[in-house]
């Protein structure tokens, strides 16, 4: 792994963050991990803001209740079993089994998930962290039956918004809710914290259309085994549990993934990217072609 300070030019905006050339480069973060001033009104505590700023992430015991879990999950199963929806682009087929594995830009296609993106206790967090208004980059359920759902691979979600979508800068948080129990054995979200105070720009050439095999399956923006020992070595692994209604927001640079789900208990949620209205989608930084709006947005209109 080699270490990279310079800065490389696409179109008209400068890379402050090189991926997918002939190396694999360690970049230092360039960006605040929190945007707001000291102080600025939300729901998250400045002790926690605090700790979202060291770790890369903060967990909340109970972002919804366990009434409002029940008509989120009911959402997702209906929309996992709509003929329509599973024959649409926007849904991804596992491999394997051929059961659905994610729905895109679900607060598009469902009103009820729309509501959870405008509540308060959502936008408000990621209007918090990012010190403005914000859109949404990307919206999905995510579905893990139980007996054999595949995870995914270890990866930083700014190096693929980057690098395919045209995320300038990284001023983009995400959140995972979750809509079933999420145990330490049915493929949980591990994090390795601080891992987001470090752009690992990932080595070899992004495919034309890659979309239709990383969305399965990860290929190209996937760090070395020996990046990723380096990485847990210095900064650990955290697993993620908790109850239905529990969340995760996590900054966009973290390093993550989640393991397979052989468990007969199965793990959903919802998650929801949003991006600063500042921080607006340029042409890809390191792809031939951006990606379909359903996976990386186009519209940057204000959540309101």
């Amino acid at each position: 792994m080699t270490t990279m300070t310079t800065t490389a030019m696409t179109g008209s905006a400068t890379d402050l963050y090189p991926s997918r050339g002939d190396t694999e480069v360690s970049v230092p973060r360039r960006d605040p991990v929190v945007w707001s001033a000291p102080g600025a009104p939300g729901p998250i505590t400045s002790g926690d803001l605090a700790a979202y700023e060291r770790d890369g992430f903060l967990p909340v015991e109970q972002l919804i209740g366990p009434d409002e879990v029940s008509v989120y999950h009911a959402e997702l199963e209906r929309l996992i079993a709509d003929p329509a929806v599973r024959a649409d682009e926007r849904s991804i087929v596992e491999p394997k089994s051929q059961e659905i594995r994610s729905v895109f830009e679900v607060h598009r296609i469902s009103e009820v998930f729309a509501r959870l993106v405008r509540d308060e206790r959502v936008v408000g967090r990621a209007r918090q962290i990012l010190g403005s208004d914000v859109y949404v980059h990307q919206s999905r359920i995510n579905v893990k039956p139980g007996f054999g759902a595949s995870g995914f691979y270890w990866h930083s979600d700014f190096e693929t918004w980057h690098a395919e979508d045209g995320l300038p800068r990284m001023r983009t948080v995400s959140v995972s809710i979750a809509l079933t129990e999420n145990l330490a054995t049915n493929g949980g979200l591990m994090i390795m914290p601080g891992s987001h105070r470090t752009f690992l720009g990932c080595a070899g050439a992004t495919p034309e259309d890659n979309y239709k095999r990383s969305l399965q399956m990860q290929d190209a923006g996937t760090p070395s085994d020996e990046a990723l020992t380096a990485f847990a070595d210095l900064h650990g692994i955290r697993l993620f549990t908790g109850a239905a209604g529990s969340a995760t927001w996590f900054d966009c640079n973290c390093m993550h993934g989640s393991g397979d789900n052989i468990t007969p208990y199965p793990r959903s949620n919802v998650f929801l990217v949003f991006n600063s209205v500042e921080n607006e989608a340029v042409e890809p930084f390191s792809a031939p072609v951006r990606r379909p709006e359903f996976i990386g947005a186009r519209d940057f209109t204000p959540v309101r």
